[in-house]
């Protein structure tokens, strides 16, 4: 797996949380104490190997020692902190604080007070409500806070996959990262995989053909897939890709909502063509407006109503007022794909 990415972006603080502790999770430092916070595991991962790499490089013989949150009993931290025989340094990481049992949470509030200087206590916590005491006696101590939060953002899952190509010094087309984001971009530790791979596999230029020959058959079906293929006239690799969603667990509603909204911003988009808005009164961004603009050049006015038309029955036979939510979707994405101009 790739090392860390180079490039780093700074991430708001949490509400309660003071701006000076918060840090990105790929920018470690050493400290008494230090609190991995967020839910995405391979973010926390890299961002305790971090930790534990900056420790190693200031004394080679740091040891390591693990615990495990939803297993701590009594005592157990004090016992791995302390110093050892033979007075090397250690990092004891406290895994899965996310399930904390009662004795970890007053053993780290009571340690927090107190810590031993040569000693790293990295807590990792997942998230979620359990443990709250502990956390913010870790915080309100001016411990440093490494923030894992997920990568949903389509364009900060393509920051990543860039960084870790740099990382690896290996150049990616930007295609070629478009074309993985679109493969496996619904899971980071996947796509931090893939690129690993590529790296090891590949030689040169990491292009678009590269990633097809790896991972094309993985495109996911997502909704607006569906919807963007339903809008270009492609009936056929809109069924094809809505019966996918559907066979791999999507759900009718977000599906007709995702061919709603695809329809709404070509609408809103003929809206500022006839002069009646700005692209900022209608809230849309330039990208929109010219993604929509290429599309409507094959739309007419009465196709487009029959379009918006057989979503809105669609929405109302899925939450409840058709028989089938499935023909009900699937006849929307045929109407629209139909209705398209030649």
């Amino acid at each position: 797996m790739p090392a860390a990415p180079a490039s780093r972006q700074s991430r708001p603080a949490r509400k309660g949380q003071s701006a000076a502790n918060s840090r990105p999770w790929d920018d470690p430092t050493l400290a008494p104490v230090l609190l991995v916070r967020g839910p995405e595991s391979l973010l926390a991962e890299r961002a305790v190997d971090g930790v534990l790499h900056l420790a190693r490089e200031r004394e080679p013989e740091t040891e390591k020692t693990e615990l495990d949150g939803a297993t701590y009993a009594a005592g157990q931290l004090a016992v791995a902190a302390s110093p050892s025989l033979f007075g090397e340094p250690s990092v004891v990481v406290v895994r899965g604080a996310e399930g904390a049992t009662e004795a970890l949470v007053a053993d780290v509030v009571a340690y927090v007070a107190a810590p031993d200087p040569e000693t790293v206590v990295v807590v990792v916590h997942g998230g979620g409500q359990r443990g709250k005491k502990m956390l913010d006696a870790i915080v309100a101590a001016g411990a440093p806070v490494l923030e894992c939060e997920s990568i949903t953002k389509d364009a900060d899952k393509v920051q990543f996959v860039t960084a870790e190509f740099r990382a690896a010094r290996r150049r990616a087309d930007a295609a070629a990262v478009r074309a993985l984001v679109d493969a496996l971009g619904n899971d980071l530790r996947e796509l931090a995989s893939a690129c690993a791979q590529l790296v090891a596999d590949t030689t040169g230029t990491i292009s678009e053909s590269v990633v097809d020959r790896y991972y094309g058959g993985r495109v996911e079906a997502t909704g607006f897939k569906v919807a963007d293929a339903a809008v270009a006239g492609d009936a056929g690799g809109a069924v094809a890709l809505l019966r996918h969603a559907l066979a791999t667990g999507a759900d009718p509603v977000p599906l007709v909502a995702a061919l709603a909204l695809r329809l709404r911003t070509l609408a809103r988009v003929a809206a500022i063509r006839g002069g009646a808005a700005t692209a900022r009164e209608l809230g849309l961004q330039d990208w929109q407006v010219r993604n929509a603009q290429r599309d409507l050049s094959r739309w007419t006015p009465e196709g487009l109503a029959t379009a918006i038309g057989a979503v809105a029955q669609a929405d109302a036979d899925v939450k409840g007022g058709g028989r089938d939510p499935v023909y009900a979707v699937e006849k929307a994405v045929l109407t629209i794909a139909r209705s398209r101009r030649g």
